[in-house]
């Protein structure tokens, strides 16, 4: 018997499921790529803004007159000018464009100027006289409550009372815990810019590192009394995104003054104003109780959620849903009865960080967690494992998991993973203990602990939120074109609409059309939506295309398009028969398509915090191993080791790297980052004073187990990757700490004091 040789096949290098690099990675590791603080046009002035030194004052008197008489400059606004509505902001607008009468936050924008140069212009903006009555700030969320009014809509943004179960339901063992989570920076990599020019229509175009193109064009056509075709918004390159670029603030004043002055405008902001202007993670309290039987099952939980949204509502409410509603965890909880607040302070206005809500909520639950295995005498993980959660189980809003949850198996893949090495005690090793070189005062008082972190995210919008997004794909010649305003942020969106085209057209050279509010809406950057949704809709067009492409040549050979594959531009029929190329069957016409996705509909929580809020979830577990210097209190991070449930992996480098991304992040949000505003004052608002995680934190992260159970819902079946090792890694490195020290470590980020046994 002869056996026939091995047929060789050429490896894929294009379609789903290949490490496609992204087309703007090597201009931007060059440094050629254009952000919006490389923009320059003809006639150009500088912007410059004035913002208050104090976090809570009643302004007397603004007087622009001096700045308005220098030298070169060509304009001065302030609440006066709004032509529009005075105030903005996602959801409810309550945000002022720039403070009238009273003054919020520190850093709240008072005015702006114009002129020929930006040294002129940031000397004008100091220029600006105002008077102020200073008044006392409230700070404390817990006093928000009986404080005086901070905003005419009151103090009280959102209550959500969750009841489910019995409410005199209790278990044998009893747990409690205070929990302080601090302010977390988005601290993106370049600050924000703009640049406005002026249309002769007497409209703006915007060019800025928009994240929502269309909202915030809503925002400034309300502002500036415009119709909203009147105004244009251009995304240019976003330096980063966490969630800070939702804020429309900066190019608000920009498009007033380009409108004042008939010039373009531009704005670069320095990394103080940046800190000043775009919100934060909600610094929260939190109070848990939680009832176990004897063998560990979990009986009751009862929380209480006290959120900081700051001087302004933003994305509050949505932050508070999340937390409430995943209060308990990946765990089954038979009854839960769970008190959210979200309340306006003086503090910096909070909003959308990746994991808002849910990151919270995960470093007390699980906390909770490794008091109930102490108490109980049982290991944390396996604690962990006899609660919990799969699909078919519920929320404590009442909403059935349909999605795949893996929590068991993500749980067991990061257990029974081996752990790293011991560290040696050798001084030639020494950058290996806590500190770094020199850092440990004594190898001896170094202590190891190992500990788990169990998280979950929704993806999407919540609570009724019309997730929709359009896309137009067009297919000439061999080369395809994809329309969508879903804005790359770096989570990978625009090589994923490449990928999506070249799997169902077969056509290698695909172009993603920069992004501009003429296109129809595609909404935020958050919540993995753009996977989804937009995604959605580029795969729905591109084979809209596919049959338009496929049918004539069906007809005329007497079979389905289903026996037709496209492959490197050539058209082949399953017998061989037919054999073309796309360029051939198209004969130069062009063959394009528009297709909307619109996930099934979600509800608003009611008055008991129960509905069918979320579309999906995705979940994570994560095991750190840390050393801690017991005498000084230093922590260093040895590994993460990360188990996650991806739905399927579209893209393998660049989950991996949005893995590792976020697994740093949440590094920073467990050690160091905390934006310390006493007093309501931005203390050190610059990157020397805010410590992020820099490649000497970041530990080394395994990624243990990437379990793809397809999300049915979903196109594709994949799940949002980014959010969840954030929400769960700050958690697993406190447990770890936890084991070390034998603290109780209750507070994010964790301070020296917190992990020096004394």
């Amino acid at each position: 018997m002869t056996v026939p040789p091995p047929v060789l096949t050429e490896p894929r290098t294009h379609g789903l499921g290949i490490s496609l690099p992204s087309t703007d990675s090597y201009p931007k590791a060059q440094g050629t790529f254009p952000y919006a603080a490389d923009l320059w046009a003809e006639g150009l002035l500088w912007a410059a803004v004035l913002r208050s030194p104090h976090p809570h004052a009643r302004i007397v008197k603004i007087d622009t007159s001096a700045a308005a008489a220098m030298p070169g400059v060509r304009a001065v606004v302030t609440h006066e000018d709004v032509p529009g509505s005075a105030a903005h902001g996602r959801g409810i607008a309550d945000r002022p464009v720039f403070a009238s009468e009273i003054i919020r936050h520190h850093g709240e924008p008072i005015a702006a100027v114009a002129a020929d140069h930006p040294d002129t212009a940031r000397l004008a903006a100091a220029a600006i006289a105002v008077e102020y009555e200073v008044l006392e700030p409230v700070t404390d969320p817990e006093q928000a409550f009986a404080a005086e009014p901070l905003h005419p809509d009151g103090n009280l943004i959102r209550h959500i009372p969750l009841r489910f179960g019995d409410p005199e339901a209790t278990g044998e063992v009893v747990v409690e815990g205070l929990y302080r989570i601090g302010r977390q920076d988005p601290a993106p990599i370049g600050a924000e810019a703009g640049l406005a020019v002026p249309r002769p229509d007497g409209g703006v175009e915007i060019y800025t590192a928009s994240t929502d193109p269309h909202a915030d064009r809503d925002q400034a056509a309300a502002c500036f009394g415009l119709e909203p075709e009147r105004v244009k918004v251009v995304v240019t390159g976003v330096p980063g995104s966490m969630g800070d670029r939702e804020d429309a603030g900066i190019q608000l004043s920009l498009g007033l003054l380009a409108l004042r002055t008939g010039h373009p405008v531009k704005l670069a902001a320095t990394r103080e104003e940046s800190f000043l202007s775009h919100p934060h993670r909600h610094p929260t309290l939190l109070r848990y109780r939680h009832h176990a039987d004897a063998e560990g099952k979990l009986v009751k939980v009862e929380a209480q959620i006290l959120m900081d949204a700051g001087a302004y509502a933003d994305s509050s409410s949505d932050a508070l849903a999340a937390a409430v509603a995943f209060a308990c965890g990946p765990y089954v909880v038979p009854h839960a009865f769970v008190e959210g607040w979200a309340v306006r302070t003086n503090n910096p206005p909070s909003g959308h960080v990746r994991g808002e809500g849910a990151m919270q909520v995960c470093a007390a639950y699980e906390g909770q967690m490794d008091k109930l295995a102490a108490k109980l005498g049982i290991d944390p993980a396996e604690l962990r494992m006899r609660n919990v959660m799969a699909t078919g189980d519920l929320l404590p809003t009442g909403q059935t998991v349909t999605c795949p949850a893996p929590v068991a198996e993500l749980l067991r893949a990061v257990r029974d993973f081996p752990l790293p090495a011991l560290p040696k005690d050798d001084p030639e090793e020494g950058w290996l203990l806590p500190g770094g070189p020199d850092g440990a005062g004594d190898p001896g008082a170094v202590r190891r602990g190992v500990g788990y972190g169990l998280g979950m995210v929704h993806m999407l919008g919540a609570e009724g939120a019309d997730e929709v997004s359009t896309a137009t794909v067009k297919v000439s010649g061999s080369v395809a074109t994809v329309i969508c305003a879903a804005v790359e942020t770096g989570q990978g969106f625009t090589t994923l609409a490449r990928q999506i085209v070249q799997e169902i057209l077969g056509l290698e050279e695909v172009y993603v059309a920069p992004v501009d509010t003429d296109q129809p809406p595609s909404g935020p950057a958050c919540h993995g939506r753009h996977t989804w949704v937009s995604g959605g809709a580029v795969e729905r067009a591109a084979r809209m295309v596919r049959t338009q492409l496929l049918q004539p040549l069906a007809a005329q050979f007497g079979m389905s398009t289903e026996l037709l594959q496209i492959t490197d531009g050539k058209i082949t029929s399953y017998d061989g028969v037919l054999s073309t190329t796309v360029a051939e069957a198209l004969d130069g016409k062009e063959l394009w398509a528009t297709a909307q996705c619109r996930p099934h509909p979600t509800e608003p929580l009611d008055d008991t915090g129960q509905g069918d809020a979320f579309v999906g979830m995705a979940f994570c577990a994560v095991r750190a191993v840390v050393d801690v210097d017991v005498e000084l209190g230093s922590v260093r991070v040895v590994e993460m080791a990360v188990a996650q449930d991806v739905g399927r992996v579209l893209n393998p480098a660049q989950a991996r790297a949005r893995i590792e991304a976020g697994i740093t992040q949440g590094v920073g949000a467990a050690l160091t980052e905390n934006l310390r505003t006493p007093g309501g004052q931005v203390r050190r608002p610059d990157l020397t004073g805010y410590a992020l995680p820099t490649a000497l934190d970041a530990p080394d992260i395994r990624i243990v187990k990437l379990v793809e159970e397809r999300d049915v819902v979903a196109p594709f079946g994949a799940k949002a990757i980014s959010a969840v090792p954030v929400v769960t890694s700050p958690a697993a490195i406190a447990s770890a700490v936890r084991a070390a020290t034998g603290r109780p470590v209750n507070r994010l980020p964790i301070r020296p004091q917190t992990a020096a046994v004394v």
